[in-house]
């Protein structure tokens, strides 16, 4: 139904109307600013930039202001000696002509505020919206706007990959050490371990400049300032460098949906009204967030977001954006206290909010222009239609959005049902249910559920006893075996099965322990669980490295068979008594017994390719924390036998015992083995 409604009957009712609003707004930014390509580049004009004569020239937007004036370093922290000039459309502007041996008036890594006066007689301390990099104090919880202007490298970018597989990061927690971890300790000592495991794409969070530490980098206070708390921009690019020479890509967690509440360095009441970047309240509240919403309609806030999407692709050469709380930017519920369940009803009326929708249909419309391999992903839990098909089509442009419901359901799983309980047809129909046409990133556990008050997988699965029971040097407990092993499948299932980008959070890939919990008033501002153990990976002996073995063989076997850029999977079986579930997809065969008990002797499954198979990977295998119960030199026969929907099976004899044992394996046909693939 989904397949039929998306691909006749919706771009019919919605694309006439979505394209006449996008191509009204790329008319008006046309005739008033010469086209996106010059409106998206305000960060050149706004903020403060170094003229060809060392001169500065200092602009800013502020509609609600009686009168602005530059203080800082550079001038004694003088509060009325350098006054902006006020333009036309709420504009500010001041030149500073450089100093007598012609370098610039306010020198690099120097304190700036605009000083700003209100209608009311107030008079306020500002950073610029459109500064470039902040810090704070060491006692101090205020970010203060530095004035940043080294030269900058151009980094090349890697080919856009076929198959995406991302690996989540988090600069700060990137280290086993109870303290904030740097740009640097990313480069040296994470790189080459996402390298190594497979992964061609990192996603970074909490970049983008936000003062309160525990928000997990959802509660922006300056848009255009790399967070300093990691190291100074530079060490960012640097690090984006080494990533692009390494083949791997880099997308920035971007958040445009909302804004902290900060006045002294967030963007609140930046000019002293109660709106300016934002609705006015209610309207311009999350009350969920407690955070500001922006105004999507307004001609400049509509040139700050674009423009700093521009930024950081042009800046630091990230190579696109995973944009956040995009379900809150479509609605004017924001997803507060509505349920979706697919009927069409719930995405198209006067609930969904245009303006925000047309910014994001704007978004991706401008960076796919200027950037053809731009990558964008959506966080949306509502499952809006359209979300990933292209804007000439009626939709938001996105090429891929989130899979939400899968690690939602595996939490349900591991929380509510032992698992002998497991419904196979129910696990399928969660990790198959998406929109044809719409590419999806799967994954197993997310972020939010790593944070204090719930787990991660493998703490759900083994719970106390990986605290005693992870030696490799005594025998597994059923608890650790079994967890263990369902580790390998409920990811490897995911991978396969779940959509056309798989993504992994750091530290997940060798089952990680316990939670998340940045330091906090609530927990006397411990660093003890805002990091990431890789001790417990670089212990040999620990079990944490079979785990990681078998992710990074996972990910390489994708690479060279590119299940997630093939079509989706056929499924021959999800048999409930057995607990077995088979599927083929990009000529790789996938079987899975979850069945904690039963193995299987003389078992028939479904092929669609005639000829000779062989074991590719296996989980049973000792070097993945298996028992080591498949002979990989056997060589399995098909016969044309139809079977669960294929036109041939296999099926074991007692020369070629096909014999389910074990979790998982994948079998390849031999010709496979030879192909070239470039994934």
């Amino acid at each position: 139904a989904f397949k039929e409604i998306s691909t006749v009957k919706f771009p019919d009712c919605l694309k006439k109307n979505n394209s006449w609003l996008l191509q009204k707004q790329l008319l008006r930014l046309e005739e008033a600013e010469g086209g996106f390509e010059r409106f998206t580049r305000s960060y050149e004009t706004f903020g403060v930039q170094r003229q060809p004569d060392n001169s500065l020239f200092f602009q800013e937007w502020a509609p609600g202001a009686e009168a602005l004036f530059l203080t800082g370093d550079f001038n004694g922290w003088d509060k009325f000696s350098h006054p902006y000039t006020k333009k036309p459309f709420g504009k500010w502007e001041l030149i500073l002509p450089p100093k007598h041996d012609k370098s610039p008036a306010v020198d690099h890594n120097t304190k700036l505020k605009v000083v700003v006066h209100t209608k009311d007689g107030g008079r306020l301390y500002r950073n610029s919206p459109w500064a470039k990099y902040v810090n704070r104090e060491e006692e101090s919880v205020i970010y203060n706007w530095v004035h940043w202007d080294p030269p900058s490298p151009i980094h090349p970018r890697p080919k856009k990959p076929t198959s995406l597989r991302i690996y989540e990061a988090h600069v700060g927690i990137a280290s086993p050490e109870g303290k904030v971890a740097s740009y640097t300790n990313f480069t040296t000592n994470m790189l080459p371990r996402i390298k190594d495991l497979g992964y061609n794409c990192i996603q970074l969070m909490a970049i983008m400049e936000h003062a309160y530490y525990a928000s997990f980098g959802y509660q922006i206070t300056s848009f255009f300032a790399a967070s300093s708390r990691y190291g100074t921009p530079e060490e960012l690019k640097q690090m984006i460098d080494v990533a692009h020479s390494m083949g791997i890509v880099v997308l920035l967690d971007v958040v445009h949906s909302h804004a902290s509440k900060n006045t002294e360095d967030g963007l609140n009441r930046f000019d002293g009204s109660d709106s300016c970047f934002f609705h006015s309240p209610p309207r311009g509240e999350h009350s969920l967030w407690d955070s500001r919403l922006f105004n999507y309609s307004s001609w400049e806030v509509m040139r700050f977001l674009l423009s700093n999407l521009r930024w950081w692709m042009e800046e630091y050469c990230f190579d696109g954006f995973r944009f956040d709380g995009v379900t809150s930017m479509l609605y004017h519920h924001h997803g507060i206290g509505s349920g979706f369940s697919g009927d069409y009803s719930e995405y198209f009326g006067l609930q969904v909010d245009e303006e925000s929708l047309v910014y994001l249909m704007l978004a991706n419309h401008i960076l796919h222009t200027l950037y053809p391999d731009c990558i964008t992903v959506a966080e949306d839990v509502s499952g809006m239609p359209a979300l990933c098909r292209g804007v000439e089509e009626g939709g938001l442009g996105f090429d891929y959005r989130l899979a939400m419901a899968i690690p939602d359901k595996w939490i349900q799983i591991l929380k509510e049902l032992k698992d002998e309980d497991w419904d196979m047809g129910n696990i399928v129909h969660t990790l198959t249910n998406r929109r044809y046409g719409e590419k999806c990133i799967a994954y197993a556990e997310s972020h939010d559920q790593a944070l204090v008050g719930d787990k991660s997988l493998a703490f759900w699965l083994m719970d106390k006893e990986m605290y005693t029971n992870m030696s490799s040097l005594i025998a597994m407990t059923p608890v650790i075996d079994r967890g263990i092993q369902l580790h390998k499948m409920i990811r490897l299932l995911t991978h396969g099965l779940g959509g056309e980008g798989y993504l992994n959070f750091i530290g997940n890939e060798f089952g990680h322990p316990e939670w998340l919990d940045f330091p906090r008033e609530g927990n006397n501002q411990s660093y003890h669980y805002a990091r990431r153990q890789f001790n417990l990976l670089d212990t040999d002996h620990l079990r944490y490295s079979q785990l990681y073995a078998f992710d990074r063989d996972m990910n390489r076997t994708e690479d060279k068979y590119g299940w997630l850029a093939a079509p989706p999977a056929f499924i021959s079986a999800k048999h409930e008594g057995d607990k077995v579930i088979v599927f083929d997809r990009a000529n790789v065969l996938f079987i899975f017994n979850f069945h904690p008990s039963k193995s299987f002797q003389d078992y028939r499954v479904a092929v669609e390719v005639p000829g000779k198979y062989k074991i590719k990977l296996d989980s049973d295998e000792a070097l993945y924390g298996g028992h080591g119960r498949l002979d990989h030199n056997t060589e399995f026969f098909t016969e044309a036998q139809p079977f669960n929907g294929r036109p041939n099976s296999i099926k074991s004899t007692p020369n070629n015992i096909c014999c389910i044992t074990i979790p998982l394996c994948i079998l390849i046909p031999t010709w496979l083995e030879d192909v070239e693939h470039s994934h």
